[in-house]
């Protein structure tokens, strides 16, 4: 997919017309600001502009004036060469077309150094998946008697029932869940917040925490965080510690531990949910992504479930599911 071209920054944010580094650093401050992408987004763009601006440099090439196709070729047959797999590689190219479309608006470069280059064919990773019985085993695998068990049994039906990211879960604070309105209030990547519709199940689990489990993990202790779930020592969960969490309960619900994990499960709500008939435009909304690519790579449909949709919707089908 070809980028968007970036939109001309103002002429006092243009860097010197002499230096690799100094387009490298305002092109990274411009997406910061311009796009609001998430810290390790950020961090990527600049590990993958960091080895070009290396590259260059070690051609004689400091000026982005003077960079020509043939860098850009070189530049890849060197990652290659490294040892970096496709997707890698894919994603320095990605980065590196976007800096370079960035000088042209600048009018650093008279000509497209990435005409004509093509990036290493990725294919798309289908993420493993939970069937609906084994989330619902792994939920269940919580003993709910105590607080803990409480705030857990919260945690997974959030997680399954809203396809959350971990970071988003563990971050959530108490304000975030509208009890009345059934609804979650999440800040996802890039700081951009979301809401998502929640079920009766998570919406009753948590009601059940809030009445039975927090307030008795707290106990006496000063309520700093205002997180919603809270470690047995009352401070905020962490990433950490709900992984370890979820690693156990898949032991107990007779799961493969390497099956089982926060992405499965987001990975899991949007799945049954298009399988239910869903609309991926909606799941996209919930899931909060920005392009409706990284969805579709999420919600991959079931071989079972495209040959019922055939045989039940096309005219030469069957008119009934196999």
């Amino acid at each position: 997919m070809t980028p968007a071209t970036p939109r001309r920054p103002s002429p006092a944010s243009a860097p010197p017309a002499d230096g690799l580094d100094a387009l490298r650093d305002d092109f990274l401050r411009h997406i910061r600001i311009d796009r609001g992408l998430a810290a390790n987004t950020l961090r990527a763009y600049a590990s993958d502009l960091g080895r070009f601006v290396a590259h260059a440099g070690a051609a004689g090439i400091s000026d982005p004036s003077g960079l020509t196709r043939e860098h850009v070729a070189s530049f890849t047959h060197r990652l290659e060469a490294e040892g970096l797999g496709a997707r890698s590689r894919a994603r320095a190219l990605s980065s590196l077309r976007r800096m370079l479309a960035y000088a042209q608006t600048l009018d650093l470069l008279s000509q497209d150094p990435m005409e004509g280059i093509r990036g290493p064919r990725v294919r798309p990773a289908l993420p493993r998946v939970l069937r609906p019985d084994e989330s619902i085993a792994l939920i269940d695998a919580v003993d709910p008697t105590s607080a803990l068990g409480l705030r857990d049994r919260a945690m997974l039906e959030l997680l399954y029932g809203a396809g959350l990211r971990v970071s988003e879960l563990v971050g959530l604070p108490v304000s975030g869940v509208d009890r009345r309105g059934g609804l979650v209030r999440v800040l996802g990547k890039g700081s951009k917040e979301r809401l998502i519709p929640i079920g009766q199940a998570a919406l009753d689990s948590i009601e059940a925490y809030l009445a039975d489990g927090r307030a008795a993990i707290l106990g006496k202790r000063p309520d700093r965080s205002g997180a919603l779930f809270l470690t047995r020592r009352g401070g905020a969960m962490t990433r950490q510690n709900f992984f370890t969490l979820l690693k156990a309960l898949a032991r107990r619900a007779g799961l493969p531990q390497e099956k089982v994990s926060p992405h499965v499960l987001r990975h899991a709500f949007a799945t049954d949910l298009l399988e239910g008939g869903a609309d991926l435009r909606a799941i996209q909304s919930m899931l909060g992504h920005a392009d409706l690519s990284t969805t579709e790579v999420y919600t991959h449909v079931s071989q079972k479930k495209l040959r019922d949709t055939v045989e039940r919707r096309h005219p030469r089908g069957s008119g009934r599911a196999t």
